[in-house]
């Protein structure tokens, strides 16, 4: 009997190290499986690069332009953000107060043409086109410093600076704090990939989805796949957190004849394509648009390619992480395994 005790006990620790052994071999298999998918994967992005690089010219890509738009405004707080990272890189990474800041406004979304850009453009104004987006409050502290009379001091935070690199802010600016926006409280139209919010089309009093209507604006602007995920803590993306809050509603449609027409279902205002503004009810702009300097730039090249290319950053950033946690059952069972070894020998576990 006590030959049959001792048996077991011996056989016990063997049969933990076949255990974890076997938990690893597997572990490390999905491993590689996991390298091979993401390697192909990231094989078919330098495909899509291949063909942007093809099709580059001399003239400047949209995201450069809408950045030199921003550099002509001299004086305003954007110019001089965007002046700091664009030619003293180095020197703005190390610079607490525009770490927490995400961007400028005309630079966090493409649309795909430049008429609905221009519309947009005047729609919002030059301040907020030039409004500077920060994802918590902290980051819109650190902009500007006050003294202990309630004085921004010129030494610090943007002022400060900008009177390094021999600029200085006129006037008062715009800053966006995305944590303490309110996100739209709907969900997302399924399986698409850049996260359209789920809105009802409007209807007449007939029933029908009037005529000539394009979309939301909110759903016609195209963000980069690092802004559609988990830009604040609370996991939401630009799209229902910056542009909800400045959009809301607002409709698109093709002609000012079609919006119009659709006066009756038109809440938050309308945009048509040939130039019509309705800012909100009763409120008409007349007369021809603006030329404004900046703009939203368009989609094209890389961000043009759809839903193809999103999607495989998708997956790979989903492998990604699957990749992680596998990393770290491959450690505990290493662990286990280095445990189960050492009772095995008799040896004293640490």
């Amino acid at each position: 009997m006590l030959q049959s005790n001792s048996e077991d006990n011996f056989e016990s620790p063997i049969k933990d190290i076949k255990r974890h052994e076997d938990n690893l071999k597997f572990l490390k298999s999905q491993a590689n499986h996991l390298d091979e998918s993401i390697l192909d994967l990231q094989v078919r992005l330098g495909k899509y690069h291949s063909k942007d690089a093809a099709s580059e010219n001399s003239d400047l890509h949209p995201e450069e332009e809408s950045t030199q738009q921003i550099l002509h405004q001299e004086q305003s707080a954007a110019g001089i953000l965007c002046k700091v990272k664009s030619y003293h890189a180095i020197h703005a990474s190390n610079l607490s107060l525009i770490k927490d800041v995400l961007g400028i406004v005309a630079t966090l979304a493409r649309v795909d043409n430049d008429t609905l850009s221009r519309l947009l453009s005047e729609y919002l104004g030059l301040e907020t086109m030039l409004g500077i987006v920060c994802k918590t409050f902290d980051g819109i502290k650190a902009l500007e410093k006050y003294d202990g009379n309630g004085k921004i001091k010129d030494i610090a935070g943007l002022h400060g600076l900008g009177s390094s690199i021999g600029r200085k802010i006129d006037g008062r600016f715009t800053a966006f704090c995305l944590e303490d926006l309110r996100p739209f409280a709907g969900g997302f139209i399924a399986n698409d990939p850049q996260k359209k919010l789920a809105l009802l089309k409007p209807k007449l009093p007939d029933g029908k989805c009037p005529s000539g209507f394009l979309d939301f604006v909110v759903n016609m602007v195209n963000l980069d796949d690092r802004n559609l995920f988990c830009v604040t803590a609370g996991g939401h993306g630009l799209r229902e957190t910056l542009f909800y809050n400045l959009f809301s509603y607002l409709q698109v449609y093709k002609t000012r004849a079609d919006m119009l027409s659709a006066l009756p279902c038109i809440t938050h205002g309308a945009l048509s394509l040939d130039g019509g503004m309705i800012t909100k009810n009763g409120l008409f702009l007349l007369g021809s648009r603006e030329n404004f300097e900046v703009k939203f730039p368009l989609i094209t090249g890389r961000s043009g390619l759809s839903l193809n290319y999103s999607q495989i950053e998708t997956r790979i950033r989903k492998l990604r992480w699957e990749q992680h946690n596998i990393e770290q059952d491959m450690l505990r069972e290493q662990q286990l395994l280095d445990k189960a070894r050492a009772a095995s020998s008799g040896k004293p576990q640490v």
